[in-house]
């Protein structure tokens, strides 16, 4: 989409996290991604707050996303063979709701930056730190609940 859009190529650089805060299951991904690109002649900027509208970039991250899941082709050999159906009917179902991609400028310059995104490329399910809170009673595990959109220490 730059490359129609603006006739650049972008740069991303994307960490997959696994897990939210109560160490449940929350899959979703951080990405660093370039405000421009390069071309033939060199760096051209976007003239815009961030590289393409926000909306836009939920929309075409779903179809792109979904597309990519329908195009892996999963097995679901012997005694998961049920599964193909129930998975099936997931990626429909994943074209109904709306995919947040949240954009925030750079805080500090790039080196801050680079530092956001080391504490997760480098971050464990729960540290050191909670669990001997945790141990000594000072901290309750699994550390947030989710309830109903808002989180709640």
């Amino acid at each position: 989409m730059a490359q129609k859009r603006l006739g650049v190529r972008i740069g991303v650089i994307a960490v997959l996290h696994t897990w939210g805060q109560n160490l449940m299951d929350h899959p979703h991904i951080h990405c660093l991604v370039t405000g421009g690109g390069l071309t033939v002649t060199g760096w051209r900027s976007s003239k815009r707050r961030f590289l393409l509208p926000v909306k836009v970039m939920s929309r075409l991250f779903r179809g792109k996303f979904i597309s990519f899941l329908k195009k892996a082709k999963l097995g679901f050999p012997g005694t998961i063979a049920p599964l193909k159906e129930a998975y099936a009917r997931f990626l429909k179902g994943l074209y109904a709701r709306e995919w947040v991609v949240y954009c925030k400028p750079p805080f500090h310059g790039p080196e801050s930056v680079i530092q956001y995104l080391g504490r997760y490329t480098h971050r464990v399910a729960i540290t050191n730190h909670r669990l001997i809170a945790w141990m000594e009673g000072r901290y309750p595990l699994p550390g947030r609940t989710m309830s109903m959109g808002t989180a709640e220490k």
